[in-house]
């Protein structure tokens, strides 16, 4: 049985997907998870409380989701991860606005004004840089050989086609897989034919290069 602060958190999550924020009262709050209005107080001291509380849950369900996603086979992680944050952005605004910090119309805002959190506190939800962060040093640490530059490509990546929103279809998930499968590639340090192979020619003679034959 949830305790009393789930079933707050539940119910306002309920209540925005019915109206928007703005909307939202505190007594409908407390209605809907059939407890007091004073427990809903208690709880959270605010509105504002309970927003930012509603913006830290999605936070964390998603870093739940990286980590899960840092379980698959170690050459397959960095996919594993964006294609969650793909997934997860679609179906949640909180997550999205979380990700990208555009926030949407009808959506509860973070509050980070200095005591703007009600009386029972709790750290603002992160900036989307920091949250970046945290999931590039995450993938970084589960993935042996691609580097913390890299594992932010791919999450770029991610994010990219979540600003620029493709069809949600497999088709449209294969192909942003291929694009970070490349990001995620360890880089080439081999010898000339392998850059040529890659596409990366050497200098040439009409910019000064030297041939050695």
């Amino acid at each position: 049985m949830p305790t009393a602060r789930q079933a707050l958190l539940d119910a306002a999550l309920r209540a925005l997907a019915d109206r928007p924020w703005r909307a939202v009262r505190m007594a409908d709050v407390a209605t809907l998870a059939d407890v007091s209005r004073q427990t809903l107080y208690n709880q959270f001291g605010t509105k504002g409380g309970l927003a930012g509380a509603l913006l830290r849950g999605a936070a964390e369900g998603y870093l739940a989701g990286v980590d899960r996603a840092l379980t698959a086979p170690a050459p397959d992680r960095p996919a594993a991860v964006a294609l969650w944050t793909l997934r997860a952005a679609r179906q949640d605004a909180l997550v999205r606005a979380l990700l990208t910090g555009h926030w949407a119309e009808g959506l509860p805002h973070p509050d980070r004004r200095p005591g703007s959190r009600g009386r029972t506190g709790g750290k603002p939800p992160p900036e989307p840089d920091e949250l970046l962060a945290l999931v590039r040093d995450r993938m970084a640490a589960a993935s042996p050989g691609v580097a913390a530059d890299r594992c932010e490509i791919v999450l770029r990546l991610a994010l990219s086609c979540v600003t620029v929103p493709v069809p949600g279809d497999d088709a449209a998930d294969s192909r942003a897989l291929r694009l970070v499968r490349e990001a995620a590639r360890p880089a080439v340090r081999e010898g000339p034919a392998v850059r040529e192979r890659a596409g990366i020619s050497g200098p040439s003679r009409r910019a000064g290069g030297r041939s050695h034959r």
